[in-house]
Formats: C-alpha cells, structure tokens, sequence
C-alpha cells in the first residue's frame, strides 16, 4: 500500500459505517482525505481529530443528490490538497424498506437520488479532474443486490443494479484516458443499515444475526486495494468480497 502514501482522496458518506472505515483506513496509510457527508458537525471533528493526530484531511458538507455539493467536494479537495486523485462513491441508503406496493413514491425516490444519481454526480464531477491530469481512481460501493432481487428493496437493488452500469460506462468511456474505475461488493457489513434491515422482517438477510456480518474495517482494507495497481484487472467491474480467495486477495486473510 506504499503507492497510496500521500495521494488525495473523496470519501462520501464518511460520517459513519463504511465511510468512516475507509476514512480512518486512507489515513493510516498516509493519505490525504476529504469527509464528505451531510452530518457537517460530525465530519467536522473527526476531520479536527485527523489533524491532531498529524493526519490531512479536511471537512465538506455534501449531500450527494445535490450536483453542486460534489463540485463542491472536488474543488476543496484541489484547494486543499492541488489534486483529486481517487473518489469513493460510498454514500447510500436503504430505509424505507417496503415492498413495492407499500412503498411511498417520495422515499424511493429519494433514495434512488443518493444512491445512483449521487454516484453518477460523483463522476461526472470529478471526471473533468481526472481527465486532464491523465488519470484517477474511481471506487462505487456496490452490493450482491445489484444482481439479486430481494423483497423489499426494489429502491436499493435496482439503484445498485444502476450503479454496476455505471461503473462498466466509465470504464468504457474513460478506461484509455487512464482513469480507472472498480466496483466494490462488500457483502453484508456490521453498520446500522443492517439494524434497519433486521427490524423490517422482509427476506433472507433480516434473519442473520449482528454477528454474521463482516467489520467495516474489512470492506475498508479492500477498498485501499482497489486504489492499487495491483488492482487494475478488476477495472470496470465489481470485485466481490465473500469468497476466501478474494478475501486473501485483499490481504484479509
């Protein structure tokens, strides 16, 4: 992970969860990060914390479902830091979980503003960057549920299923321009989306217990990896992190 020492990264979504795994992992590596969230006052001081600590990281308030927010995030990340060279689309949501017929017009598609319409506003805020300094790194967190439909969670794997697409069309796009694009499917992770998930009773993944889903910290290392050359293989496509050989990959094993 020596390559990853002093390179500049967007974390959305760093308030908490994955977000903040990924944060604290960028910054043990020497890196320099910008916590982008709309909890301001949290990222706030854990931003405050980085620095006491001798880290580099800075605070944005963003709510991706808001184009300017991530302009926003990409010019204090130049400001701050003279470059962007990697982006972490991590934002996301889940609640409300309903089935189809149940769900509310106005929640669903709010969460399909964060979690595809925020992840293409992340790239095409970052892309013009990226391109004219030959190159960056994209990671969109992704999920199984991209491919596989779960009772109540039309909102979230038809937004992740989007977010796959996404990832394949910047690859496509912008593969040769050096920008390199990955998707990352974590599995199930100890955060508090599966605190919701378990209360709404609705299919398969409700029913696991808090301690059959993996730390945070591991989809976290992970994404380290994919920032890696190491990495460049998996361009354009998710990487999954349930099987043992990709967990020995990432050096979780």
């Amino acid at each position: 992970m020596e390559e990853l020492k002093g390179k500049t990264a967007i974390v959305t979504g760093a308030s908490r969860g994955i977000g903040a795994s990924i944060v604290d992992e960028f910054v043990r590596l020497g890196m320099k990060v910008v916590l982008a969230a709309r909890s301001a006052d949290a990222i706030d001081q854990t931003a405050e914390a980085i620095r006491k600590a001798g880290g580099d990281a800075v605070a944005v308030a963003c709510d991706v479902a808001v184009y300017a927010d991530l302009e926003k995030a990409v010019e204090t990340c130049k400001t701050h830091f003279g470059q962007v060279d990697i982006l972490i689309n991590n934002a996301g949501l889940i609640d409300p979980i309903a089935r189809l017929g149940d769900s509310d017009p106005a929640e669903w598609g709010k969460v399909a503003d964060v979690n595809y319409k925020g992840v293409y506003h992340g790239i095409r805020a970052v892309l013009p960057e990226m391109e004219a300094r030959g190159g960056g790194v994209i990671v969109n967190i992704s999920s199984g549920a991209a491919t596989n439909a779960l009772e109540g969670w039309s909102h979230y794997c038809s937004s992740k299923a989007a977010v796959l697409m996404l990832t394949k069309c910047v690859h496509k796009e912008y593969g040769d321009k050096g920008i390199r694009v990955v998707g990352l499917s974590p599995g199930t992770v100890a955060t508090d989306m599966q605190r919701s998930i378990k209360k709404s009773g609705l299919n398969p993944v409700s029913t696991l217990n808090w301690e059959d889903h993996i730390a945070p910290d591991w989809p976290a290392k992970a994404v380290a990896y994919l920032c890696t050359e190491a990495a460049r293989d998996l361009d354009g496509d998710d990487f999954a992190l349930r099987s043992e050989d990709s967990r020995r990959r990432v050096g979780l094993i």
